[in-house]
């Protein structure tokens, strides 16, 4: 669910709880720093008063010996201001609990239990009442030993926590009253910080939107500053040249192919035509026939071939390898095309070492050698040698005629679709071939080249590796 909404709000969200944590986590350390800070000076106001109060008892000359006889109220009248009854008090005990002396309106009874009294035996303890009938509020009592006049006294001096807790209670409301606004006002700004984040990424996807295949050319507006933002534009940008180019050559493919097609289909609709047009002696229908046989052929290769084509554009061409031996292979292109060559006169020869292993998929490596074959008949002279040789663990097969060779300018593109030269070996074909023997090559994790040789004619190769990859 939280997934589907926009990244803003989530973000906002995000923030906000974060913002909530820390103000909650501010607000617990507030509360707790002052709690501590209050406890702190109550408990040192403590200290001092025990220590006036223990002053006081041990100068008094009122022959305590004689507790219960002591006039109730002396520390008051002669603390002066050392005691607001209101907010602090004291008296003085007995060993037995007897209120020897005390601040007005504490002398009625001991402000520590016995089980309390004995415990200040040990030293000073520090209590808290949750409530005193004398001040109606809760108070802190500090209880200390003293030993007087030869008597064990203790000396109990107490302090309201009333304005300690009221002090605490107004700094929790103003926390929870001045907290929500603090965090609404945070997201509102956060918010509007994301919304300004994302408004050039939402002005991009609107021209991202806006281009189209009929706009070549067009990029979206890179900014200034070098951040993410930018970096996303120039991605962008690459990505839309990247399928500009591939677009481009799709549609350059379904061009050169439309044309490679209309070709033989005209002729044969030609020739077909002209032999409809009138009575045609046997000699001249059978010419007909094969006429149109050969451009049948011809149509059938290259569909052949753009089924290639496809299935390499499609993913790595699937090959299904086998041991087989190279000269075997070179043997059986070259039967294949021996009567063709015999009657061009161009004898095919076969050339290697007697074993060289290689672990191909048979059937696709006569169609590569087979397109090598069919060029070299095509345009070069004979003889045409078909040849193996093996370099460290790279397999070479080279396909070498005595023609004219390739141009100079045809070279650097001989492996690329539907390109031919413009010179000797420019007739017929539809420049598919060697596209083929690269990609067969590919298939096999190796590559084609070609070359023209230093005493003439051309030599096309492809090198495979010996050994199947894992």
């Amino acid at each position: 669910m939280i997934a589907r909404l926009p990244i803003r709000i989530r973000l906002t969200a995000v923030f906000a709880l974060a913002m909530a944590v820390v103000l909650a986590a501010m607000g617990f350390f507030l509360y707790t720093g002052l709690r501590s800070a209050l406890d702190e000076n109550i408990n040192a106001n403590l200290r001092t008063r025990a220590g006036d109060v223990a002053a006081l008892v041990a100068q008094s000359e009122s022959g305590l010996k004689e507790a219960a006889g002591a006039p109730v109220g002396q520390i008051g009248g002669n603390s002066g201001e050392s005691f607001d009854t209101d907010e602090n008090f004291a008296q003085v005990l007995s060993s037995s609990g007897a209120v020897v002396d005390s601040t007005p309106l504490f002398g009625k009874g001991p402000l520590l239990t016995g089980a309390e009294l004995s415990r200040t035996k040990n030293g000073p303890i520090t209590l808290e009442r949750a409530l005193v009938p004398e001040i109606e509020s809760a108070a802190r009592l500090l209880a200390t030993p003293v030993h007087a006049q030869d008597q064990d006294l203790v000396v109990v001096v107490g302090a309201s926590l009333e304005g300690r807790t009221d002090a605490l209670s107004k700094l929790l409301a103003q926390l929870l009253i001045g907290g929500p606004p603090a965090l609404i006002v945070a997201s509102l700004l956060a918010y509007a910080l994301a919304s300004a984040a994302f408004r050039p990424v939402e002005s991009m996807r609107r021209q991202a939107q806006a281009i189209s295949a009929l706009e070549p050319g067009r990029r979206l507006p890179v900014p200034a500053a070098h951040d993410e933002v930018a970096r996303l534009s120039m991605t962008l940008n690459d990505m839309l040249a990247r399928l500009e180019s591939a677009l481009a050559k799709e549609r350059a493919f379904v061009s050169d192919a439309s044309h490679e097609l209309r070709t033989p289909l005209t002729l044969l609709k030609g020739e077909l035509d002209l032999a409809l047009s009138r009575e045609r002696s046997p000699a001249e229908m059978a010419a007909t026939l094969r006429s149109a046989a050969e451009e049948t052929d011809r149509l059938v290769q290259l569909a052949e071939d753009l089924l290639v084509l496809a299935r390499a554009d499609q993913g790595r061409l699937p090959v299904n390898r086998a041991p087989l031996d190279a000269m075997s292979i070179l043997e059986s292109v070259r039967q294949r095309f021996g009567r063709r060559a015999f009657d061009a006169g161009m004898p095919l020869e076969v050339d290697g070492p007697a074993e060289l292993a290689l672990t191909v998929d048979r059937i696709r490596l006569e169609q590569a050698l087979a397109n090598l074959v069919e060029n070299a008949l095509r345009y070069g002279r004979g003889p045409v040698v078909l040849r193996a040789s093996r370099h460290g663990a790279i397999a070479e097969l080279h396909v070498l005629d005595s023609g004219p060779g390739f141009t100079a300018d045809f070279l650097p593109h001989a492996f690329e679709r539907f390109s031919r030269a413009d010179e000797s070996r420019s007739t017929g074909g539809t420049g598919l071939g060697l596209p083929i023997v690269e990609i067969i090559a590919a298939a096999h994790d190796g590559s084609a080249h070609a070359a023209n040789r230093g005493d003439g004619g051309a030599d096309v190769w492809l090198e495979i590796p010996i050994q199947s990859p894992s």
